[in-house]
Order: structure tokens, then C-alpha cells, then sequence
């Protein structure tokens, strides 16, 4: 009889995210998945809808941290200030999972449908930052605009940090993006 062992959730994540770079993610089933940390498929169901939501778990809580960047920047922040301080408090929360999030990138990159639910996640971002700025009073396309600019230095700077020869800090990397960004929409 097997011992239980605590964090399934957690195992069957990291168990799904090696198989995934090791075989394929097409070629990896959800059984595959389970076997290989000793819990069944019903247990994998019970914390997954499918083998794709292994990769997009957090969303939500990612979306969430977004939101309240932008709700918690002080009240005379401009749009895209309230952006970067909903860029700064994400980029803290991925800082101890580089690893991690390199294995889910290059199975994303792998992967048509993979890539198409990670653009839609991203729109979904985009509109929910958008949103939070009208709530803040940000009229369109301002919020709009500002959004999207924010989602793209989001989506810039985390390749570039899942980069394998990246030596810096995503927050550092972000910093950067945003002072770019800022070049290149005053034309410099």
C-alpha cells in the first residue's frame, strides 16, 4: 500500500510539466501524467480540468494581482503609471518560479494551440487592466491603449526572462521594457 504523500496538486503540476518537455505535451496523457506521481486520473480531474489548464493555472490569480496593481496605484498616477505598478507587483510574484515558467514556455512555443489559449489569456489581461483604469476614471483610448502597452511589456519582458542565457531579475527586466516603451511612443 503507497504512503500518502501531501501537495497532489503540486506533484501532478510538476509531473505534467517535465512529461511535457520530455515527450510532447500532445504526446503525454492525463493517465501518463498521474501514473508517474502515484494518484489516479479522477485525482487529476478533482484539481484540473484538462492537461492544457496545468499550464494556465493561476490565471486568475494573475489577472486578480493586475487589477489590483492598477486599483492600488496612488490616485494622481497616470494610466500607464498605474500600469507599471501592476507590472511591478506581478513581476515579484514570478521571480521563484523561473524555472518553471522556461519548461512551460518552450511547451507553449511547441504548440499552435497552446500559443493561441496564451494569446487569449493575454486579451483577457488587457481587457481586465482596461477595465480597472476606466473604474480609475481613464477615458478611451487611453485605457484601452494603456492596457495593451502594458500587457505587451508583460509579454516582452517575460520571453526575454525565460530566455536561458537571461541572468536578471524579472522585475528588472520589466523596468527596462517600460523605459523603452516610453522611447519609443515619445519617438526617440
Amino acid at each position: 500500500m503507497s504512503r500518502w504523500q501531501p501537495d497532489a496538486r503540486g506533484r501532478l503540476q510538476q509531473a505534467a510539466i517535465e512529461l511535457y518537455v520530455e515527450r510532447g505535451f500532445e504526446q503525454t496523457t492525463v493517465a501518463d501524467i498521474a501514473e508517474s506521481v502515484g494518484l489516479t486520473e479522477r485525482t487529476f480531474f478533482r484539481y484540473f480540468a484538462d492537461k492544457r489548464e496545468v499550464l494556465f493555472d493561476g490565471q486568475d490569480e494573475l489577472l486578480e494581482l493586475f487589477v489590483s496593481g492598477v486599483d492600488g496605484a496612488p490616485d494622481a498616477a497616470s494610466p500607464m503609471d498605474a500600469v507599471a505598478a501592476a507590472l511591478k507587483a506581478v513581476a515579484t510574484m514570478f521571480e521563484p518560479r523561473r524555472a518553471w515558467s522556461q519548461m512551460r514556455g518552450k511547451v507553449v512555443a511547441a504548440n499552435p494551440g497552446l500559443q493561441e489559449r496564451e494569446l487569449i489569456k493575454l486579451a483577457r489581461l488587457s481587457a481586465a487592466v482596461a477595465d480597472a483604469l476606466r473604474k480609475r476614471g481613464a477615458k478611451e483610448p487611453t485605457a484601452s491603449l494603456a492596457a495593451q502597452s502594458g500587457i505587451a511589456v508583460f509579454h516582452t519582458g517575460f520571453a526575454e526572462w525565460i530566455a536561458p542565457e537571461n541572468t536578471r531579475e524579472f522585475s528588472e527586466i520589466i523596468a527596462e521594457s517600460l523605459v523603452a516603451l516610453k522611447a519609443v511612443v515619445s519617438g526617440g
